[in-house]
């Protein structure tokens, strides 16, 4: 079968499969493979997507949205609007009603003080979390009854639906956390690797990039669900090994972002052990551009920091170049096939969002040249580099272990050689680079490198937040242990001026002309180089149902709907 089959009919075959009756528990164990192992179960705390779908089968949000990008209630009685007087009229706040009768998995009251907890803990100046654009703007978060909780905003806010919606901003337990608000966030393992939730299970041994164990909660919502007693999520190993497992012999459940060439994901299908799901979202593959310097002569603590600029990365002759010199249809080809597309930017969907304003769908390596050439960044030693001010461009180029990412690092490489540009490649563990460890050199967040590449997308179909990575006061730095979403520790006033004017304007067409310009910004400044808007790409056996890609949200969204085929 083809991926451009997958692609479109996919979800229709597997996501329709009625669900079959049962109690709690009575269908066993369920076993996932995630190749990126989680590192932690605090999506405050980390990042990568890995952790936060790893979390989401314990924490939960208010809401969260479905396979169709619609905002559905979870923990919250409805999703509160102007017309119901959910959201105030003049747009400054919003009021949301908790369901009744909902528990945390120890047996005690989930209420309104517990998420005022959580928008504290993730606001606390001094600490590090990775979820906080979710919060931009917000003044207050205030626990108006036990099951009435009311945000407001710094000014008129058309699209309040940041804090606590989607996989990415779920609510943790007050008393659980007490102990680790601000820069004690980090020390509470415990708390981290075991988190009290409302969600369909809970975790019964965690081990750090390697296996976590969860049983059903005997105290969900609903007495039928979780269908699966137990759940098995493996970590580690490669994107290979992981399809294998599903598709060919069997051995797991559901195998997660299948990044792998088309031809083999047709191989692996024929096994007959199980099926491949997709869909396309506003995942992109990129290379980030560090905007400050990483060498490692600089002080611990100032490296990759805004102490220090980029020595030439920040250029426009260089980044220019180094996207012009890049082979985007043959990437697409090699790595992707139907599942991928040549895209120019950092938000390609939903269509709405997605920038016309640039082409980059041919190489040119001999306009590359010259642009650095009019710049006067040239060879001057004849060692076929060129340099800038004196300054060498040569980087370095890391991104997580990976086949096809290793494959495009090679190509990358060359096509950067051709320009005068040394590149030497560096890939790290996924589990260590997407992780949040604030003492480690190699996560993608300390950014200890001058590029790197790796893909992300955000939860739901609007990018306020997403595109609020790109504020200045968002980059990781020590204060913040290192967390933070703007990566490239981009920085441009223009950016973050709009950026607030985004977060006032109301009506989708407005919003999509703001969105599309700070998506321009971005680009056109050198924030980073887009590659390819790819497709979310998994497996599941053909024994298990209940399964609806989502590309949205946590893929594991609605794991309290799996259950296991009779008869298969």
């Amino acid at each position: 079968m083809k991926i451009k089959t997958l692609l479109l009919g996919a979800i229709a075959s597997t996501a329709m499969a009625p669900m079959a009756m049962a109690e709690r528990g009575s269908d066993g164990n369920v076993s996932i493979i995630y190749w990126q192992a989680p590192s932690i179960l605090n999506p405050f705390l980390s990042g990568g997507t890995k952790d936060v779908e790893a979390a989401s089968l314990v924490i939960e949000p208010l809401a969260r949205y479905d396979q169709d990008g619609n905002m559905v209630p979870y923990l919250a009685a409805e999703i509160p609007t102007v017309e119901n007087g959910g959201v105030s009229e003049d747009l400054t706040s919003i009021t949301w009603k908790i369901a009744p009768g909902i528990t945390w998995s120890d047996g005690t009251p989930f209420t309104s003080a517990d998420v005022k907890f959580t928008a504290d803990y993730c606001m606390d100046p001094e600490g590090g979390c990775a979820q906080v654009t979710k919060f931009e703007g917000v003044t207050s978060v205030e626990a108006v009854d036990d099951l009435t909780v009311k945000v407001t905003f710094d000014k008129p806010t058309p699209f309040p639906y940041g804090p606590f919606v989607g996989g990415e901003s779920p609510i943790i337990q007050a008393a659980q956390f007490a102990d680790c608000m601000g820069a004690k966030a980090p020390e509470c393992t415990e708390q981290n690797f075991n988190p009290i939730g409302t969600g369909p299970f809970v975790v019964t041994e965690f081990k750090p990039n390697d296996v976590i164990t969860f049983k059903a909660n005997d105290n969900y919502r609903d007495p039928a669900k979780p269908a699966f007693a137990t759940v098995t999520f493996k970590g580690g190993g490669d994107a290979t090994a992981a399809g294998r497992a599903v598709m060919e012999t069997g051995e797991f459940d559901y195998a997660w972002n299948l990044q792998l060439a088309p031809e083999v994901i047709a191989q692996m299908q024929e096994g007959g052990k199980g099926t491949p799901v997709a869909g396309f979202g506003p995942l992109v593959e990129r290379i980030m551009l560090n905007q400050t310097n990483p060498s490692p002569e600089l002080p611990e603590g100032e490296r990759s920091t805004a102490k220090h600029p980029h020595p030439f990365l920040q250029d426009p002759a260089v980044y220019k170049a180094m996207s012009m010199a890049i082979d985007r249809p043959l990437l697409v080809e090699i790595g992707y096939g139907q599942a991928g597309k040549v895209t120019c930017n950092w938000v390609p969907a939903p269509a709405a969002f997605n920038s016309t304003s640039m082409t980059c769908d041919t190489q040119d390596i001999e306009g590359a040249k010259k642009l650095l050439d009019d710049a006067g960044i040239v060879d001057t030693d004849g060692d076929g580099v060129r340099e800038k001010d004196g300054v060498p461009l040569k980087i370095v180029y890391q991104t997580s272990t990976n086949a096809v990412r290793q494959d495009f690092q090679a190509l990358i490489k060359e096509w950067w050689s051709q320009i005068g540009i040394e590149t030497e490649l560096r890939n790290i563990n996924a589990s260590v680079f997407f992780g949040g460890d604030p003492g480690s050199p190699d996560t993608f967040q300390k950014f200890y490198a001058d590029v790197e590449m790796y893909a992300n997308t955000f939860n739901g179909t609007d990018p306020q937040s997403y595109l609020g990575n790109g504020l200045c006061d968002k980059a990781p730095r020590p204060e913040t242990q290192w967390q933070g979403e703007n990566i490239s520790r981009f920085c441009n006033e223009e950016f973050d001026k709009l950026h607030a004017q985004l977060a006032q304007t109301a009506g989708l067409e407005q919003r999509a002309e703001i969105a599309k310009q700070l998506n321009d910004i971005m680009v056109q400044n050198g924030g980073m180089i887009p590659l390819v808007h790819r497709g979310r790409l998994s497996a599941h056996a053909n024994t298990l149902g209940g399964v609806v890609l989502n590309v949205w949200d946590s893929e594991l969204w609605n794991i309290a709907d799996w259950y296991r085929k009779t008869g298969s």
